[in-house]
C-alpha cells in the first residue's frame, strides 16, 4: 500500500499502539508468525503498545496468562478490556449502583466483584440496581430470560461491547456481545442504555491518561471496521485497518467510515512505518 504523505507525517508522530487482539496478533488459539516481530520492532523503535480488546470474557488476570501461553509477555499496565472499562464507567457515572444482575463468564462476575460489585443470583427476589450483559461463552438459557426479564423492568442497561461475533480459528461461529442484546432486545424491544468498547472512544482514556498522550499519537489497529476504526475516528486517533481477522477489502469498499490505512496484517503495517520512518 502507498502512503499518501498527509498520513506519512500522521504515521511518524505515533507515539503508542493500541493493539486489538483477536484477528489483530492472533486468531482464536493461533498467533500469528509477524506478532512478535512487530512488537519487537515496536519496542527497538521507542513506540509503546497496549492491548485493547471489546472480549470481555476473559478477566485481565486470565488474558496476561493467554498470551503469555502465547509467548507474548506482557503486563497488566498494557491490557485493556471491555469490562475494565465498564467498570470503569458505571463507577465514573453511576457510583450509586452496587448490585448488578450480571450476563457473562464466571471470569468477567469475578472481575466485576473485585471491583466492589455484588453480583445477584438468578431471582426475582434478588433484584439488583443494573443489569450488565456482555460476551457470555456461558451463557445459560435461565440466565438469559432473567436478564431480559430486568430489562423489560425498565433498570440500568449496560452492554460490554457491540460486537456480533468473536473471530474463531474453528470451524463455528461465536455469538457475541452484541448478538445476545439483539435477542433481549427481540423478547423485550429494549436496547441496552449504553454499550462500552469499541467504538466509544472512552476505551482509549486510559492509555492517554497513563502515558500522558494526545489522541494524534495513538494508532489504534483492529480487524473490525465498525468497532476499531470508528473508534480511533471518535478519539482522534489514527485508525489503522489489519484484513487478518474479520473485514475484508470489500467492507472498506462499501462502509462509510474509512481507515485511515488498510494493511494486509501486522507484518505490512511494519513495513509501512519503515518507509514512513525513512
Amino acid at each position: 500500500m502507498k502512503l499518501s504523505s498527509d498520513i506519512t507525517q500522521r504515521l511518524k508522530h505515533i507515539k503508542h499502539f493500541a493493539l486489538d487482539m483477536d484477528g489483530t496478533i492472533y486468531n482464536g488459539s493461533t498467533l500469528f508468525p509477524f506478532t512478535n516481530e512487530f512488537l519487537s520492532y515496536l519496542k527497538q523503535n521507542g513506540m509503546g503498545y497496549s492491548f485493547l480488546t471489546n472480549n470481555p470474557s476473559k478477566s485481565t488476570a486470565d488474558y496476561l496468562k493467554h498470551l503469555e501461553k502465547m509467548g507474548i509477555p506482557a503486563t497488566a499496565d498494557e491490557m485493556y478490556t471491555s469490562a475494565v472499562a465498564t467498570i470503569n464507567y458505571i463507577k465514573n457515572h453511576h457510583p450509586i449502583i452496587k448490585r448488578l444482575f450480571i450476563l457473562g463468564t464466571p471470569s468477567m462476575v469475578k472481575e466485576f466483584e473485585e471491583a466492589g460489585f455484588i453480583s445477584t443470583a438468578d431471582s426475582a427476589e434478588d433484584k439488583p440496581d443494573a443489569l450488565v450483559v456482555g460476551f457470555d461463552t456461558s451463557l445459560v438459557y435461565s440466565r438469559l430470560c432473567r436478564a431480559a426479564y430486568w430489562a423489560s423492568q425498565q433498570l440500568p442497561y449496560f452492554a460490554t461491547n457491540p460486537d456480533w461475533v468473536c473471530p474463531t480459528d474453528q470451524p463455528n461461529i461465536l455469538v457475541d456481545c452484541g448478538s445476545i442484546c439483539a435477542c433481549i432486545e427481540g423478547a423485550t424491544n429494549r436496547k441496552p442504555d449504553t454499550v462500552i468498547g469499541k467504538p466509544d472512544p472512552q476505551m482509549l482514556d486510559g492509555i492517554l491518561h497513563q502515558y500522558g498522550l494526545k489522541p494524534s499519537e495513538i494508532a489504534m489497529v483492529g480487524d473490525r471496521i465498525y468497532t476499531d476504526v470508528k473508534m480511533a475516528k471518535n478519539a482522534g486517533a489514527l485508525g489503522v485497518l489489519v484484513l487478518s481477522g474479520e473485514a475484508t477489502t470489500v467492507d472498506v469498499q462499501q462502509s462509510t467510515v474509512k481507515p485511515d490505512i488498510v494493511a494486509r496484517d501486522l507484518a505490512e503495517l511494519k513495513e509501512l512505518l519503515q518507509q514512513a520512518k525513512n
